[in-house]
């Protein structure tokens, strides 16, 4: 399926509901199409980054949306011709099935609702006074959120689903706190109270006050860390596409899988010199291994900009393009190989 071209941003995500439509987040837009292709809806009014889109158990498509005043938001803001109204991370919940025309609204249209994250928001906004004078910002490297996938706990392959959402990490050659993927997973059996409609000019903050886990997979540094997140249910794997890190000391992939079956460990974190602990999730052994490191992963070159797990080894990857037109994306079938370099073919 080759999408058509729309002007919101870069494609960032896909996802399906129980009839196959496949929605589309270009940065500042959802876009909704057929199984067959057909351009059935879309959703603008958007002024945040749009990102990863994930498909709920019930039909409903998850996104993870930010506002911030870094790069990419100051970027959006130009864009959307908008003021900051200040800092905002949220897990926000489509309804598909009242996305029935072109240029609805997300804040105005009722099918958009917003659940706050206060640790995101918490790591994000975070800074302390280093030794030698200056500050150290962002725990972990945070940048935000992008990539979104619903899976059971790590190490509990048959229990509930749980929305699991990974951070954006700055990429920094210079720090050695920021060589770790984070993923916060929730569960969202009683988010209905706290989803309420967003006014971006008055950003809420009804959320839960912790994730119920939050956990470490070493990969090394990657730029503006996890982009799309896609766990592979028939495996027990967490599937991981980012943008290649920059330190020479790592292998730097465009893609790395975490073992999910595996039980976490919680351990002292590679790189902090302040003791800082967590519940550290291992890579799956399997792909290139670097010894240096101890890092697998894998070279499959899509999945940055979407991707779904169909099952039974077939996958949905976007791979984005872009003209004077605007952004698009033709939507291709890949199948799970196994083998080196790009597992995928």
């Amino acid at each position: 399926m080759i999408t058509q071209f729309h002007k919101g941003g870069h494609i960032q995500g896909i996802a399906r509901d129980l009839d196959g439509n496949i929605y589309c987040s270009f940065t500042t837009e959802l876009i909704k199409y057929s199984p067959e292709g057909e351009l059935l809806g879309s959703v603008n009014g958007l002024t945040g980054h749009l990102g990863c889109l994930a498909s709920g158990a019930d039909g409903r498509i998850w996104g993870s949306l930010e506002y911030k005043n870094d790069s990419i938001g100051s970027g959006i803001l130009r864009r959307t011709g908008t003021e900051f109204s200040g800092n905002g991370f949220y897990a926000v919940i489509f309804d598909g099935s009242k996305i029935d025309r072109m240029n609805m609204n997300a804040t105005t249209d009722g099918v958009m609702t917003a659940v706050y994250l206060a640790e995101v928001a918490a790591d994000y906004e975070y800074e302390t006074e280093l030794t030698g004078g200056g500050l150290l910002k962002h725990r972990f490297g945070c940048s935000g959120i992008d990539g979104m996938t619903f899976a059971p706990a790590p190490g509990d392959p048959d229990g509930k689903p749980l929305l699991c959402v990974a951070y954006g990490i700055y990429r920094d050659v210079n720090r050695t706190d920021n060589d770790y993927q984070v993923i916060l997973a929730y569960d969202t059996e009683k988010w209905d109270s706290y989803a309420l409609p967003l006014r971006q000019d008055a950003m809420h903050t009804s959320g839960p006050a912790a994730p119920d886990g939050k956990y470490f997979i070493f990969t090394g540094n990657t730029t503006f860390g996890v982009q799309n997140l896609e766990y592979d249910a028939e495996n027990g794997r967490m599937v991981m596409a980012v943008y290649n890190g920059k330190k020479p000391i790592y292998p730097n992939h465009p893609m790395y899988i975490a073992d999910w079956k595996a039980a976490p460990k919680h351990q002292r974190l590679v790189g902090f010199g302040d003791g800082t602990e967590g519940d550290t999730v291992p890579l799956w052994c399997a792909g290139l291994y670097d010894a240096d490191s101890g890092i697998y992963g894998w070279d499959f070159p899509h999945g940055s900009t979407g991707m779904i797990c169909l099952g039974g080894g077939e996958w949905l990857f976007s791979h984005p393009t872009k003209s004077e037109e605007g952004f698009s994306s033709e939507i291709t079938v890949h199948r799970w190989v196994g083998t080196t370099p790009d597992g995928f073919k």
